[in-house]
């Protein structure tokens, strides 16, 4: 009579190996199940699906050793795997969904709205301090009759010199030296390069100003930049004279500055005025009173006129120009040119 085979006490090292890796496979399952559920965020499920399945996982690491065995247990130790693969697979994606339905919950709850409740008030922008000076320019000045007239900032040589009476060569051009885009074109220099312009396409009378930047070569400091922005204004008709510009401009000074504004008139060269003038304000509101040089103005000079078919036996005209800088520099005491380019929230929220 032949002996039962007792597994318990098998000493057959193949059978020992099958039930062995079979054992393995059992307990990496359970282990598994345990740690999906204990998974708390789909991060941390992530991390336990790469421990398992990920390229360096326990499961994975069991297909590795499917080599090692005779080949009459491979294909049984290879199912196995395979199943405990596809159980691991399934847990980690119910446990997935669960997890996400719940993160999404609570992201909602925390994005939740109250529709009821008050919206955040807008932000608001303000025009520029600049912008501000220029509506307040151009309101004044259609106030006293003038049209108001837009010129290109990348101005022809001959507008911008040969039109007002620049002679070639003439020391007067020094002190608007300019950048040169050809030899006959510039950025304008001054405002008054639309006088030619308008001289050309109307015929007196007329009153005429402009707004806008102008560029010279300059170095930047607190009181002078390459960039700056001026007015201009000029009035042509019957028997204007030096009475008619300088009740224009204390009209002006009033309504920019205040009715205590007071102007002055002193001596001047500007090739397009004859006479020319610079003209200064004093008021009590700004710096005690002092007086301050706003701009310079004068009587066109004839030879423009003349230049443009302009009877001046019949009319004559005035001129002037300022800085617009110059004027919220003033009413606000600002001493320094550089503040109004450089785009400070805080300086420039404090003129809203």
């Amino acid at each position: 009579m032949k002996p039962s085979l007792k597994l318990s006490g098998c000493t057959d090292p193949l059978l020992s190996t099958k039930l062995g890796g079979m054992e393995r496979i059992a307990e990496i399952e359970a282990q598994a199940k345990k740690d999906v559920s204990a998974a708390r965020t789909t991060a941390d499920l992530r991390e336990v699906e790469l421990r398992y399945l990920g390229k360096q996982g326990s499961v994975t690491g069991l297909m590795k050793e499917i080599a090692a065995l005779p080949p009459d247990q491979r294909p049984s130790f290879g199912q196995a795997v395979n199943k405990a693969r596809e159980k691991v697979e399934k847990l980690v994606k119910a446990r997935e969904k669960a997890l996400k339905g719940k993160e999404s919950a609570k992201q909602s709850e925390e994005e939740r709205i109250d529709p009821t409740m008050p919206s955040r008030p807008p932000r608001v922008g303000v025009e520029h301090v600049l912008q501000q000076a220029t509506n307040k320019i151009k309101k004044t000045l259609s106030s006293l009759g003038f049209t108001y007239y837009e010129g290109p900032e990348l101005e022809e040589f001959r507008y911008n010199f040969d039109a007002l009476n620049y002679p070639p060569n003439h020391p007067a051009m020094d002190e608007q030296d300019t950048f040169y885009v050809s030899d006959t074109q510039i950025l304008r220099t001054q405002g008054t390069a639309i006088q030619g312009r308008v001289f050309e396409t109307h015929k007196p009378p007329f009153r005429v100003f402009t707004v806008g930047r102008c560029f010279r070569n300059e170095a930047v400091d607190r009181t002078h930049g390459h960039t700056f922005h001026q007015v201009d204004a000029f009035m042509v008709d019957e028997a204007i004279s030096m009475a008619d510009l300088k009740g224009t401009l204390r009209a002006f000074a009033s309504d920019m500055f205040g009715d205590g504004a007071r102007v002055r008139f002193r001596p001047d060269f500007f090739p397009f005025v004859e006479p020319g003038v610079d003209y200064s304000i004093s008021t009590p509101k700004l710096f005690d009173g002092k007086w301050v040089e706003l701009g310079g103005a004068g009587m066109i000079h004839p030879n423009i006129l003349q230049r443009y078919g302009i009877d001046t036996e019949l009319y004559s005209g005035f001129a002037f120009g300022l800085g617009v800088e110059r004027i919220p520099m003033m009413a606000y005491g600002i001493d320094d040119l550089r503040l109004f380019y450089e785009n400070d929230l805080r300086f420039l929220e404090q003129f809203s």
